[in-house]
């Protein structure tokens, strides 16, 4: 359980949800439309779970 733990705050899981709430908020406020939202937090999220299943493969 620790080890999952520690492995969740990572500075790249970190950074994950700091964006995803910056642009939520961004998005709710009107700043940035919906698609455009969505467009960044699918690269955001893909990378991210790119890079995961590529470090699994690794080991």
């Amino acid at each position: 359980m620790k080890e999952k733990l520690s492995k969740l705050i990572d500075v790249k899981s970190i950074m994950t949800l700091a964006l995803t709430a910056g642009f939520v908020g961004l998005t709710c406020t009107g700043e940035i439309s919906g698609q455009e939202y969505l467009t960044i937090f699918t690269m955001i999220v893909g990378f991210y779970f790119g890079v995961q299943t590529e470090k699994s493969r690794q080991k």
